[in-house]
Parts: C-alpha cells; structure tokens; sequence
C-alpha cells in the first residue's frame, strides 16, 4: 500500500482532514518511529506488533558468495519486528 492510498483510506474515514494535512500526521507517525528506533527504544503499537532494534555482532568470517573470497562484515543495527497475537491471528484467520 502507498502513501497516496493509505491517505485515500483515512480522507474515507475522516472527512474534516485535507489530504496535505493527512500526510503531515503519516510523516509524523513515522518520523516518531524512526526517532525512537534511533535511541533504541522499541515501539509498540497495541493489537499490531513492536518495532525493535537488533544488532547484528560483527563477522569475521564471512564470504563472497560470488568469489568464496572471506570478508570482514562490520557491526550493524536492524530494524525487527514482532507481531502481536492479535495481528497474527487476524492474518492467519484472513487466509482462510
């Protein structure tokens, strides 16, 4: 789903907002997101899931699959998530 069609959805929901307006509240929901993760804080979001950060230790004997040459892969942080019961359930039930 794109930025303009989650707008679509919530100008549906939410008449009283313009659209440059319902994309300034997306872009601050996700900065939000993205300023916690940065202090590696987790975000949880109630009945959908938690963002967290991971980090990944640092390897010193990795390889290039295309040469089979070891390489040295440095420390580095990912961002994770973990959905909640609620969200897992909805999505297996939805499949069916």
């Amino acid at each position: 789903m794109s930025l303009p069609e989650i707008t679509k959805k919530l100008k549906e929901k939410n008449l009283d907002y313009n659209n440059s307006d319902l994309i300034e509240f997306i872009k601050i929901f996700f900065e939000g997101l993205e300023n916690a993760l940065l202090k590696s804080q987790n975000v949880e979001l109630r009945g959908f899931g938690t963002f967290f950060i991971k980090k990944i230790k640092e390897k010193y004997s990795a390889r290039n699959p295309k040469t089979g040459e070891l390489i040295y892969v440095p420390e580095k942080n990912k961002v994770r998530f973990r959905a909640s019961k609620k969200f897992k359930d909805f999505i297996n039930n939805e499949k069916k």
